[in-house]
């Protein structure tokens, strides 16, 4: 029986959160030989997060201030790690991620090819999807390539918050991990430790209610904090 983890960073996801839990409690009958537990870890919310996750009757991490997207995934991996899940997978709170596909995201991990997979809304051009907006695509465009040349490995959507990780990644997540927008440096630490990585094409959908924290401005903030703390990481690990 495979214990498995579903983490859920959640701020101020008041009209998200039960929604988002009841899409992940039904992926139940299509994961057998799967226990599966959810987490929302709830990041300081200013709404009734709190109060919804509760009431979905899951388990709730509820943070007494707000750390941004990377201390609470952080805090979801570092109660993986204390309980011993064997997989853990990140699904955001606002509903752009279909739990329909963590079994094909999964399954890299429960087959030992690969310690995390990715899901990537550019794989399948053939399916639609929501493929996030302009300033975002320009950013995700830009993470690809620099991504590439550093760990010499294509990855097509280094922004996306959909992963599932083993137990390994799980443990060194739980100690190290980047804090404010943690994805695209995510791929730079765990590739240049050798970490196997693997996409897995999903569709995602427009956030289903409420309004993103990141807005045009604060996107082009975000793309040039990251690019610093990517090569903050390969000087490290040069050094």
């Amino acid at each position: 029986m495979v214990k498995l983890l579903v983490i859920i960073p959640a701020y101020n996801e008041e009209m998200n959160i039960a929604q988002v839990v009841r899409s992940v409690d039904e992926t139940r009958r299509i994961l057998p030989d799967t226990l599966l537990d959810i987490v929302v870890v709830n990041d300081g919310s200013a709404d009734r997060t709190l109060e919804a996750a509760e009431s979905s009757g899951v388990i709730v991490l509820d943070l007494p201030y707000n750390l941004g997207i990377g201390g609470a995934v952080q805090t979801g991996f570092r109660y993986a790690s204390e309980h011993g899940y064997d997989v853990a997978v990140q699904i955001d709170g606002d509903g752009q991620h279909d739990p329909e596909f963590l079994p094909k995201l999964i399954a890299p991990i429960l087959s030992g090819t690969h310690d995390v997979a990715i899901g990537s809304r550019f794989l399948d051009s053939s399916r639609a999807g929501f493929q996030s907006t302009f300033t975002r695509r320009i950013g995700i465009k830009l993470f690809e390539w620099i991504n590439s040349v550093i760990i010499r490995q294509k990855i097509t959507d280094n922004t996306s918050g959909f992963r599932a990780y083993n137990s390994k990644t799980i443990t060194m997540l739980a100690d190290e991990y980047p804090l404010d927008y943690p994805e695209p440096e995510t791929v730079i630490m765990l590739g240049l430790r050798n970490f196997r990585i693997a996409e897995i094409p999903v569709v995602m959908k427009e956030r289903q209610g409420g309004r993103s924290s990141i807005g045009a401005w604060v996107s082009w903030f975000y793309m040039v904090k990251v690019l610093l703390a990517i090569f903050v990481n390969v000087f490290k690990k040069h050094r």
